[in-house]
């Protein structure tokens, strides 16, 4: 049962990676195409990631987020929000998110200032 757990625990790692990196890359062509007129970012607030139309969470139209859901054996710190502009697609920060499991494996999502997303 504990190799089974593990390894339920590091598939969640590589899964949740994979989906910021993925909404991260949505956000920035999002920018670039100006869909909607807008910028667009991301919000890691556990245990949700968010998707949103503009240049900050407080301020963005909530019609048209979408939501990832972290998984409770994940930790997550860094970066906590961040934006591309629109038409050139420069994010606003630079930095990592990194996501911590339980059975103490990690991941680490980069976003440098040319927008690229790595993980």
């Amino acid at each position: 049962m504990p190799v089974y757990e593990s390894f339920v625990r590091r598939n969640d790692l590589g899964l949740t990676a994979q989906n910021i990196a993925f909404m991260l890359r949505r956000a920035q062509t999002y920018s670039r195409a100006v869909n909607g007129d807008s910028a667009w970012g991301i919000k890691v607030q556990a245990p949700t990631v968010t998707l949103f139309q503009g240049t900050s969470f407080a301020t963005r139209a909530p019609a048209f987020d979408e939501t990832f859901s972290i998984p409770n054996s994940i930790a997550v710190s860094g970066l906590n929000e961040v934006y591309f502009s629109k038409l050139d697609a420069a994010p606003n920060t630079t930095g990592s998110i990194t996501l911590l499991s339980t059975t103490n494996d990690s991941k680490t999502i980069t976003v440098n200032s040319k927008g690229m997303v790595n993980y």
